[in-house]
């Protein structure tokens, strides 16, 4: 890969831009030059006995045209990049303009963010200005997972239910909002015995939780229910220190019933989050915990 990323390819790339506007330069002095090969003005070129094929100039206007067009892109690439590693002489770049408007904004913003300085989530929760914003940046940055509404989806966490994995609380979702979370459950079909065994087991965590279930086939699943003890709990109700759902509870994450929960236990899985710190500045970040935890309120400034 290391090839594609030498500075051979950034003067491969130069030199074929230059060697077209060269090409269309030459071309412009010989349509310039080019004169008709016969008295009539055609090429001589003769088809059924009275078609002639005309060698007419370009109009005036066309060649002015052509003419403006090589000057134009002369001097944009004079100006911008566009000749392999050459910056143009402002070095402008997308990512420099991005950062300028990024910045740009947060100093419209800073009169606004200051005012929420000093005020915990729970207060940012009563605000309405606070939430408005703050649901503005959960749809810009967060809805594409969760949802618009924060209800999430098969696989990403509802944010209004009150089902946390890892923690609780603003703390909780401030940390989590800006260096992201990674949840794994590590395949443990091996650890709990037969695919019967498996089977057995799927359906006593389903009982934990009241779901439609095979009740013969749960009691024989309780003993083997030990090799996820560990992690879940003997009562099969989780722990957040190491980000273990609760199975009593009825919210199924990535799909519900007998045969999500084989799947689970034979192939495990693994969840990320990614972080957002580097997206967002402290204050966007605030605000947005405040939103995310209000949503899980009983009592909502953003609905009212």
């Amino acid at each position: 890969m290391s090839d594609f990323v030498s500075s051979g390819w950034a003067l491969y790339v130069a030199g074929i831009v230059v060697a077209s506007l060269v090409y269309c330069v030459f071309v412009l002095i010989g349509a310039s030059k080019h004169r008709p090969m016969a008295a009539d003005g055609s090429t001589g070129h003769v088809w059924d006995e009275d078609l002639r094929e005309m060698n007419n100039p370009l109009p005036r206007w066309w060649m002015g045209l052509f003419v403006v067009t090589v000057v134009f892109a002369v001097l944009y690439l004079f100006l911008y990049p566009g000749l392999g590693i050459y910056n143009g002489s402002l070095s402008w770049s997308s990512a420099g303009q991005l950062q300028a408007e990024h910045a740009k904004a947060r100093e419209t913003m800073a009169p606004v963010y200051a005012a929420f300085a000093n005020a915990s989530a729970e207060d940012l929760g009563k605000n309405p200005q606070a939430m408005a914003i703050g649901e503005r940046l959960f749809v810009n940055n967060c809805a594409q997972c969760h949802g618009a509404d924060g209800r999430g989806s098969k696989s990403f966490p509802n944010l209004t239910d009150g089902d946390w994995l890892g923690g609780t609380g603003p703390e909780y979702i401030e940390k989590t909002i800006k260096e992201g979370r990674q949840g794994m459950m590590p395949p443990m079909a091996a650890a709990v015995g037969s695919a019967d065994d498996v089977k057995n087991v799927a359906n006593y965590v389903l009982s934990l939780s009241g779901s439609p279930h095979n009740s013969v086939a749960a009691q024989l699943g309780k003993e083997k229910f030990g090799a996820c003890a560990a992690c879940h709990g003997p009562d099969g109700k989780g722990n957040q220190a190491v980000g273990a759902p609760n199975l009593t509870d009825k919210v199924w994450l990535h799909g519900w019933g007998e045969a999500a929960v084989i799947a689970m236990v034979n192939h495990g899985k693994t969840n990320v989050m990614p972080p957002q710190a580097s997206r967002l500045t402290p204050e966007q970040v605030k605000v947005l915990t405040a939103y995310v935890w209000n949503l899980s309120q009983s009592t909502k400034v953003a609905a009212n």
